[in-house]
């Protein structure tokens, strides 16, 4: 594995409890009635939104892999979390064929490597079942196994597992963040399916396959589809769409897509198994899509995809951009059957670089998970168009200004950080084919649709001190009795 520049961690932090929260609906900074929108659906500006323009000067994505809210955050106090009956049991058990009793109920799992199941856009939709929640192991069940490729969403491990969950004794980082900053409970991914079409949604709102009349690749967006399974995009494939960047290109917004160098988490020909090869900052994969979309390319921006390792440098030196997404390799990403607590080192190692750089005052840090990975979540996705919503999964946002222990029950997709980055750092213009100047036949502007929450009610510029930074160990170590604890084992 690749050796990676982890800051060391300055201080423990106790990490037992849980601290007293909120856990309502919010419609402001202060809960007050100055909250609203703008006719394009943006908040007003000169109340929640001019705060946070005014404060927020750093904004930084990083997207981890394949976790279901409830698989991370189910039994968190507060949360939308796993139902349970009248005497604090699990009122859930999923149908299992295989079980006498025919159904499963959710357990603590204690490892630190999972499986997972099945997570293309048909498993999603098996998954979901109609609203009844409850393919998840049987999927699991029919899944392919032994996979060369650990990131194809067909596969399933040899662990009967989607229907574990970790707390506290596993993911104690996370949930610290969660305590001291704000857990998103309603965060559903922007599309129903795997990692490449979650990526694309992230940076562009969209995912689609680009070809011509003659069945031939094309530059142009006007040929341009949707498409949610993506599993054999053609070999040097073009996303010519508009994204994100070419936004932040014309408002000279400085951004950077820093790249974990390490195994490569897909194949040449999109094919269903192969042997890991290594992931450069340059070769675009499903976990790196910004080189291969014709704007960054056209922009001249390619050199803003950089190795992970540039991040630390540019924290030391206090050249961090506005604007950043952290893409893992799979060592780090908690991807099936990627290690948990290297993941969570990785993610605590760059949240610790960014509270100790001098951005952390004007910072705020989303952590998220790009699909559910096939693990169990009970919420219902909403409708939205054709393309999404999909399952629900975790996210955080830690901030010197995020809400104390706050629970943020809106509906949100990944959608809701494109929108929050065009409020914050373009004037709230939206990728919109009508006035974004670069027109593509996207069926929907996703930042206006209606049950879309909004991040700026997650921040508070009225709390005196402003919310310390939280310096966690890497390696806070954890009950994996059953299998190894890998991040020690890494040297972290």
């Amino acid at each position: 594995m690749r050796h990676f520049q982890f800051v060391s961690a300055l201080a423990a932090c106790a990490l037992a409890g849980s601290a007293c929260r909120t856990s309502i609906f919010a419609t402001s900074l202060d809960g007050g009635p100055d909250a609203g929108t703008s006719p394009d659906g943006g908040p007003i500006d000169g109340g929640p939104l001019a705060a946070v323009r005014t404060n927020i000067k750093h904004l930084f994505i990083i997207f981890q892999e394949n976790r279901s809210f409830d698989h991370y955050f189910g039994t968190y106090p507060g949360a939308d979390g796993i139902p349970l009956n009248p005497d604090g049991g699990f009122a859930v058990c999923v149908k299992d064929p295989s079980l006498d009793g025919g159904c499963q109920r959710p357990f603590h799992d204690n490892r630190d490597v999972n499986s997972g199941g099945p997570h293309g856009h048909a498993n999603a939709v098996a998954d979901i079942d109609d609203g009844g929640m409850d393919g998840f192991v049987i999927e699991q069940e029919t899944g392919l196994t032994g996979c060369g490729n650990p990131t194809n969403p067909a596969c399933s491990g040899v662990l009967k597992d989607v229907m574990g969950y970790h707390d506290r004794r596993e993911i104690p980082n996370y949930w610290a963040y969660a305590d001291q900053y704000v857990l998103l409970d309603h965060q559903f991914e922007s599309d129903s399916s795997w990692s490449l079409p979650a990526h694309l949604y992230m940076v562009s709102q969209w995912s689609a396959l680009c070809v011509d009349a003659q069945g031939a690749q094309s530059s142009d967006p006007d040929d341009c589809t949707s498409n949610l399974d993506l599993a054999n995009p053609p070999t040097g494939y073009i996303w010519a769409w508009t994204d994100l960047t070419y936004l932040l290109h014309n408002a000279n917004v400085s951004w950077k897509n820093y790249i974990v160098e390490g195994a490569d988490p897909d194949c040449d020909e999109g094919e269903m198994t192969c042997s890991p090869k290594p992931q450069l900052a340059d070769v675009p994969t499903i976990w790196n899509v910004l080189p291969q979309f014709v704007t960054v390319r056209q922009d001249d921006q390619l050199t803003n995809v950089v190795p992970f390792d540039q991040f630390y440098l540019d924290a030391k030196n206090n050249q961090l951009p506005n604007v950043a997404w952290f893409f893992p390799a799979q060592e780090v990403s908690e991807h099936p059957p990627a290690s948990i607590s290297i993941g969570q080192a990785y993610v605590t190692g760059i949240v610790n670089a960014i509270m100790e750089s001098p951005a952390w005052p004007t910072s705020v840090i989303f952590v998220l998970w790009d699909d559910w990975g096939g693990f169990y979540d009970h919420v219902v996705p909403p409708s939205v168009d054709q393309n999404g919503y999909g399952l629900r999964t975790p996210g955080l946002v830690i901030s010197p200004w995020a809400r104390h222990g706050f629970i943020d029950h809106q509906t949100l997709s990944f959608d809701a950080y494109p929108k929050f980055i065009e409020d914050v750092f373009l004037n709230s213009q939206r990728l919109d084919p009508q006035t974004d100047g670069r027109p593509d036949p996207r069926p929907t502007v996703r930042e206006a649709v209606p049950i879309l929450g909004d991040l700026t009610t997650d921040f508070d510029f009225t709390q005196s001190p402003v919310q310390p930074a939280l310096i966690l160990p890497q390696c806070p170590g954890g009950d994996f009795s059953d299998a190894g604890y890998a991040c020690q084992d890494a040297g972290f």
